[in-house]
């Protein structure tokens, strides 16, 4: 019933989508082209705007570098994981932090935590290699086009010669097949330089360090009939290998290439000779079932093209950056910065936004396995983030690192921050969302309320409770007010901090009662209940912190996350939280986004969003597709328009910005964060004709909607668990409770 309602469903949409195929190609690998491809005529040029193409565990970025077609390689876990010396000894504690916090000398502690992350160039992930194709027989390409729907790239030159290249959709190995070649071409493998001297300019954790200072003896490259392989040994007892294979006959050119390392058992030169023994013909067959699947999840049609392509871009991106089994998306997931530097900010994982706004738009965009190589990991780290709690807070339960190693071991770095007290409640929600999005009680009790509990152990046994009642943290932070300052500890519990704190009593709670686990949801309660309330400013807009407005542009919006993502103080609560929600998002636009990142308007829409504004938020996620993207939809943080929407003009690629965008859109077509289904809660009011397939709700719904002339004309639900759906009717604004089965359709209109 599911397979056919898609089918039935995208037949009726009157729109143009991805899914949409136009004329295909009559290349080997067969493609499928959609409105939302990116189609340029020639080569990008620098490694930040090439063609992405990934699996979550191995990716490559297609562009030209000088005379050369270059494929820029990478995977997820080449990483120089050598431990901090200056994270361990007696000092080691937060305890040793507060003293000097008390003291007003807090130099000590910005040289024991903050400069090492800045001054050494490790741990950090590292680049891969580069393949590269002289073109001085090809010339110049007339087109250059990346099929989102096949998750494939195709490179034209005006003589006939075409090029294919794709990741293998399961499997860590890469594909390229030249055709109508006129002479010989061979690939050349190009490795990054570790032994030479600083590359000039200016070098820092956001424009990368240089290679050289990571002190690796220069790898090695093995030359075989048709194969070469690359040998890099890393700190320790680490390497990895990087191997190309291929063979010509005649006018065709077949190849494939991998990237292996140390931490895993396989090796690319045998990777990439069972792949030629499969032949390209039955990878590409995988490599297709698996995309089709994942585009057949969910579809959105919206009227505006701008949004429309960087929202396909976008959901393009999350297929290619994640995987149920694989690593959390790093800062660059599977496209590491090429350029003889380490990545921006060491590539690592940062958690006081970058990773969990990129899980925003699992949820709503029904790709629930995506998002569980998040959890997964985070999960199966438990262990290292018990330690870490131990040994710097000196607390039993879980606390995690707010800058982590890929095996989430902290980095240092500001630690209001990188160890902030209440970074595990953020992580936390995500396993809180996956349960009340997939209604799999298997999740909650194996999973999602294990990990909470274990997160409010710790908070309890980090908080105190004083004589008043109240119960505080002695010194709090909001992400990144007065950056690594002693200014930026507030003596005042942060709304940061506190909302945090109140979304992880009261979801532990809530999942405690609906685990029946009577006694610890009570203890639960009474903690929520202990902590103090927001603070206000004399307009009703969330502070900082006591005494401290938002009276400056930041791009952080810590301020603020009681409103989105937490839900804590929603529109649906009542006039109260209206106009908190109102004046906070005025002061947002009041002071303006002088120092906004991209991601900061991605976050905004999401909370205009949330407050019914769709002009509001469409105009946002506009400027963000229009002003902090590269041609290729990568989002650099800083402005590229030239049209003063940031001071920051900088461009360090980092992907939160991007996905947060996504989630976006999705909040704007469909919203149950309440327990209350909403279609199109938040569009334009020109946006007349809109749909959406198979976006999810809370309680394991699937719901597609239609919108012509300005009424909704279908909307359907399909309840995967059964349970009792709450909806408003889009006639009459009523609320409809329907009682269903699992595994029924409801149908609306």
């Amino acid at each position: 019933m599911k397979f056919r309602l898609v089918k039935t469903f995208l037949m009726t949409v009157g729109l143009s989508g991805l899914v949409a195929c136009q004329t295909p190609s009559s290349d080997l690998c067969e493609t499928c082209a959609s409105k939302s491809d990116l189609v340029f005529n020639s080569l990008a040029d620098s490694w930040d705007e090439g063609i992405p193409l990934g699996n979550a565990t191995v990716g490559t970025l297609v562009w030209q570098k000088e005379d050369a077609l270059r494929f820029s390689l990478d995977r997820t876990d080449l990483w120089d994981l050598r431990p901090n010396d200056s994270l361990s000894g007696d000092n080691y504690r937060f305890a040793w932090v507060k003293q000097h916090i008390r003291s007003k000398n807090y130099l000590p502690v910005q040289q024991k935590f903050d400069h090492p992350y800045n001054r050494n160039a490790a741990p950090s992930k590292i680049p891969g290699a580069a393949i590269e194709f002289p073109m001085a027989q090809l010339g110049t390409p007339s087109q250059v086009r990346l099929f989102l729907n096949n998750a494939l790239c195709e490179v034209n030159w005006p003589n006939g010669v075409t090029m294919q290249t794709f990741v293998q959709a399961d499997q860590p190995v890469g594909w390229f097949i030249f055709k109508h070649l006129k002479t010989p071409l061979a690939p050349v493998l190009n490795a990054p330089v570790y032994m030479k001297d600083h590359l000039a300019g200016e070098e820092s954790p956001v424009t990368g360090q240089s290679l050289e200072r990571l002190g690796y003896e220069q790898g090695t490259i093995e030359a075989k009939d048709n194969c070469l392989v690359y040998h890099q040994k890393g700190y320790g007892d680490y390497f990895y290998e990087v191997a190309v294979r291929w063979h010509q006959e005649g006018e065709t050119l077949l190849g494939t290439w991998s990237v292996t390392s140390s931490l895993v058992s396989d090796r690319a030169e045998q990777v990439t000779a069972e792949a030629l023994h499969r032949g390209i013909a039955k990878d590409y067959q995988t490599h297709r079932a698996y995309w089709d699947g994942y585009w057949a999840q969910s579809a959105v049609y919206l009227p505006d093209s701008v949004l429309q392509k960087q929202y396909d871009n976008e959901m393009y991106k999350l297929g290619s950056a994640s995987r149920e089994n694989s690593t959390p998306i790093s800062l660059q997931a599977v496209w590491t910065a090429d350029n003889g530097h380490l990545p921006p900010w060491k590539g690592d994982y940062h958690h006081d936004l970058n990773t969990q706004l990129s899980y925003w738009p699992v949820y709503i965009g029904n790709h629930l396995s995506e998002g569980l190589g998040y959890l997964n990991t985070l999960w199966n780290q438990r262990d290292t983030y018990k330690k870490f709690t131990r040994q710097y807070f000196e607390t039993e339960g879980m606390n995690i690192p707010g800058v982590c190693t890929l095996t989430g071991e902290p980095m240092g770095g500001w630690i209001q921050y990188s160890m902030s007290q209440t970074t595990a409640a953020w992580l936390a929600q995500h396993f809180y969302l996956h349960w009340k999005y997939s209604a799999d009680r298997r999740f909650l009790e194996e999973r999602a309320y294990p990990f909470l509990k274990e997160v409010a152990v710790y908070l309890e046994q980090q908080s105190t409770v004083g004589e008043d009642g109240v119960r505080r943290l002695e010194y709090s932070s909001s992400p990144e007010i007065f950056d690594n300052s002693l200014q930026a500890w507030f003596t005042d519990m942060t709304n940061y901090d506190l909302s945090l704190m109140r979304f992880l009593f009261r979801a532990a709670a809530e999942l405690a009662d609906e685990l029946q686990l009577e006694a610890e949801s009570a203890r639960w309660k009474t903690a929520e209940q202990q902590l103090p309330a927001f603070d206000v400013d004399k307009e009703g807009a969330l502070t900082f912190a006591k005494g401290f407005p938002y009276n400056a542009s930041h791009r952080h919006f810590s301020h603020a996350l009681a409103i989105h993502p937490l839900g804590l103080i929603d529109w649906s609560h009542g006039e109260e939280d209206r106009r908190i929600i109102r004046a906070t998002l005025q002061k947002l636009k009041d002071y303006g986004p002088d120092y906004w990142c991209g991601y900061s308007y991605s976050w905004y829409a999401n909370m205009q969003a949330r407050a019914f504004n769709g002009e509001e938020a469409a105009d946002a996620l506009r400027t963000f597709a229009q002003c902090f993207c590269l041609p290729n939809t990568f989002h650099v943080n800083g402005d590229q328009s030239g049209t003063g929407k940031s001071r920051f003009t900088y461009r360090p690629f980092t992907l939160e910005g991007n996905f947060a965008f996504a989630a976006g859109v999705q909040e704007m077509l469909l919203q149950s964060h309440t327990g209350i289904v909403r279609v199109f809660p938040a569009i334009p009011a020109d946006w007349k004709d809109v749909a959406f397939h198979n976006l999810r709700a809370m309680g394991g719904f699937l719901v597609s909607a239609e919108r012509k002339d300005g009424k909704v004309v279908r909307l359907r639900i399909y309840s995967e668990q059964g349970g009792p759906l709450r909806i408003v009717l889009p006639d009459s604004g009523e609320v409809q409770q329907v009682d269903t089965r699992a595994g029924e359709l409801v149908v609306l209109k």
